[in-house]
């Protein structure tokens, strides 16, 4: 779908012009609340936990907890897909190969892991947030998503990264050139957290619709005729509840981050964007962060669910 002032559209709420409405999916996690690997039955009880909601999970690794060989089974025996990674952690500016080790390591494994259960994968995201963190440019990595996607011609093959890089022109190269070496990237994942712009909870819906449609928009552009091949997905969004650290205005709380869900969510469901909350559950082995403020930030409490998966607030989005 091209799409073309789509804030001001979805700020107006005008269902006249939703022709569908969006897939909601998950981000998922590879260990339990202690710091164990997930198994294939752990799998299992998420997606069983989870599938009034959504069918849909992405990942972000293939050798961390063995993922793609534990949870793929579970997603065919409970009728989920995954979204598989490959982690891209190339420093070297002036390498415009693949021979990154923490690529190659992902790549074996999915290559290992794919053959045969291509009906569950719905894609490959080669690097997360790599142009974000300047690991790479984007010539670099579309030669590492064209290696991806030439080794898996049946499997959709595409990358995830901050909304900004995508609207900053960061990204151009992936939707401008189209060659067999380096083909146009049609599967993009957005990750856009007003959170992170520190936008009051109230208010956080626009700002997260604005950072879309600005990646939407700037990508149609470049793209030109090939922009209706390319899906545009929010890769991350979400809000920490209690027990989370607070960001500028961005205040964390159960409440706030149920106010988003029902203005953000739902309604970028509504507009018929399909989008990934971030995340599924808490993780509660995860150690504090620090910001680029200087401060600890607390990454435990960012699940719709807890790490028991127990409801935090209600998910029912207004009709």
């Amino acid at each position: 779908m091209r799409v073309s002032g789509l804030l001001p559209f979805i700020l107006a709420a005008v269902p006249a012009v939703v022709s569908a409405r969006g897939t909601l999916g998950f981000s998922l996690g590879d260990k339990n609340a202690d710091g164990t690997c997930k198994s294939t039955s752990d799998y299992e009880a998420d997606f069983d936990d989870l599938k009034d909601l959504a069918t849909l999970v992405r990942t972000y690794s293939g050798t961390e907890c063995d993922t793609p060989q534990n949870i793929i089974p579970a997603a065919k025996k409970k009728g989920f897909k995954v979204v598989l990674g490959i982690w891209v952690g190339a420093q070297d500016k002036s390498d415009m190969g693949t021979n990154d080790a923490s690529f190659q390591k992902d790549f074996a494994a999915l290559q290992k892991a794919i053959p045969g259960n291509e009906d569950v994968v719905e894609a490959i995201t080669v690097g997360s947030e790599t142009l974000y963190r300047g690991d790479l440019t984007g010539p670099q990595l579309h030669n590492y998503i064209g290696v991806v996607a030439n080794k898996f011609p049946t499997v959709t093959v595409g990358t995830a990264d901050s909304w900004n890089k995508f609207a900053d022109g960061t990204a151009d190269t992936l939707f401008t050139t189209n060659t067999k070496a380096n083909p146009l990237v049609k599967y993009v994942l957005a990750n856009a957290f007003a959170y992170w712009q520190g936008t009051a909870a109230d208010e956080a819906h626009k700002t997260y619709f604005s950072d879309m449609s600005g990646a939407i928009e700037h990508i149609q552009k470049v793209a030109g005729d090939n922009a209706d091949k390319i899906r545009i997905i929010t890769g991350e969004t979400g809000w920490p509840t209690d027990g989370g650290s607070d960001y500028e205005s961005a205040l964390a709380g159960t409440k706030n981050a149920e106010t988003f869900w029902k203005k953000g969510i739902c309604g970028m469901l509504a507009w018929g964007t399909d989008l990934f909350y971030f995340e599924a559950y808490d993780e509660s082995w995860k150690p504090d962060s620090v910001g680029d403020n200087g401060k600890a930030m607390d990454e435990k409490h960012w699940g719709l669910r807890t790490a028991s998966r127990q409801s935090k607030f209600d998910t029912s989005c207004p009709h």
